[in-house]
């Protein structure tokens, strides 16, 4: 968006006085500030006010659900169009990474280990250089970013972003090792060994949820958190139906479509119940991706898949349900199929550290501040709380690395 037409999106902000747009973002940026500092052309100011508030600032204008948050609380967005602060925030940071440089501060004694790369580990590491302590990255892919590198599509999120934030990470001192893959080999207590006071654990969620159901292992059915990873390694055909409807479905359903399958999102319920954003859905159809709703999966066969119909209906305490169409059985034929319902952490880590509690779903138990169970291990992000936002993550994310502070400085 051009910058006569941002400045007009920011003359039109109420500077309500109860903000709703900053009470419902979940990093509680101040917005009503940064867009009175954009129209006073103070963009370093709001770049730093940014940035100290949310280091992911520039990526989160870009992948957060704007229209649950800032834009779908929006007051002007009632009777008319919401401020389009995503796109503000999006040009003031933007600028502001590109330019920063960092005071080295001071090394401290303490030495940090983050496992994994993604938007919890990126935060924590910048906080964490920034106090002075000595961080090291370890990450099991080639490249940094986690789900930010590997599950988010080159059009919604370009690498060259993440590639600033890996040069901005170097420049203040922060090491990263690529290819590394704690837990089989390497452990938690070697990192101890070695002299890592703190360990953080934020690897994640990338064991895809199978449907349990037969035919899942023919070598036409692909994993959507795979298939994100490399797109090009798969040879999907000209036809391809994705089960799932949030917005890592949508994500593959539109790189299949690029690619130059014929895509078709098959869900068991209709549009309103999508997980997705409503942005992820109409850019979705935007770029030509089919949906069939109210089919839910039985089989996966040799050239197609097997659905049955499914119904919407008031149970016996009024509440909307859903019910299977008896006889309903039909057969969508498709070449390849991606399967998106959810996903859940590897086990990796906590398989060789038996003193790391998780719950029945995989997930690494913490408190309130990201502490495990063992002393010194700390964990955040995805790998506890499940699939959530990057925002989500950031703004916890922010809090565990306080926790690692104070851990450090009483050790």
């Amino acid at each position: 968006m051009k910058k006569d037409l941002l400045i007009n999106e920011a003359n039109r902000c109420l500077n309500c006085k109860k903000p709703l747009c900053k009470i419902h973002c979940p990093i509680s940026t101040d917005i009503p500030k940064i867009i009175e500092l954009y129209k006073e052309n103070k963009l370093d100011e709001a770049g730093k006010l940014l940035f100290e508030n949310n280091p992911l600032s520039l990526v989160c204008s870009i992948v957060c659900p704007h229209e649950n948050q800032c834009m779908g609380n929006c007051i002007r967005g009632i009777k008319g169009e919401p401020i389009n602060f995503p796109e503000i925030e999006k040009e003031i940071s933007g600028r502001y990474l590109e330019n920063l440089t960092f005071e080295i501060p001071e090394k401290k004694s303490h030495r940090v280990a983050i496992i994994g790369s993604g938007p919890a580990g990126i935060t924590i590491a910048f906080i964490l250089a920034q106090r002075g302590y000595s961080v090291t990255i370890f990450e099991k892919h080639e490249k940094l970013g986690g789900v930010l590198q590997y599950g988010i599509p080159e059009f919604r999120l370009p690498r060259t972003i993440l590639s600033l934030i890996e040069k901005k990470l170097l420049t203040l001192g922060v090491k990263i090792k690529y290819n590394s893959l704690i837990g089989p080999v390497t452990t938690i207590d070697d990192l101890f060994r070695d002299g890592y006071e703190s360990i953080f654990i934020g690897t994640g969620v990338w064991n895809p949820k199978p449907l349990n159901i037969k035919g899942e292992t023919l070598g036409h059915v692909h994993y959507a958190i795979n298939y994100l990873k490399s797109p090009s390694s798969f040879s999907l055909g000209n036809n391809v139906i994705v089960i799932g409807a949030g917005n890592v479905a949508m994500d593959a359903a539109r790189v299949a479509k690029r690619s130059g399958s014929n895509v078709t999102i098959v869900y068991r319920r209709g549009f309103e119940h999508m997980p997705a954003t409503q942005k992820e859905i109409e850019e979705a159809k935007e770029d030509g991706v089919n949906f069939i709703l109210y089919n839910s999966p039985l089989e996966i066969l040799e050239n197609g898949m097997k659905f049955i119909k499914t119904e919407a209906y008031l149970n016996e305490n009024g509440e909307k349900s859903l019910r299977e169409i008896p006889g309903s059985e039909n057969i969508i034929s498709c070449d390849s199929i991606i399967i998106a319902v959810s996903q859940s952490p590897k086990n990796n880590i906590v398989s060789k550290t038996t003193d790391i509690e998780i719950n029945r779903w995989g997930l690494i138990v913490t408190d309130e501040v990201g502490h495990t169970t063992k002393k010194g291990v700390f964990a955040g992000g995805d790998v506890v709380t499940g699939a959530k936002t990057v925002v989500e993550a950031v703004n916890k994310a922010k809090k565990v690395a306080e926790s690692i502070i104070e851990f450090c400085e009483e050790v």
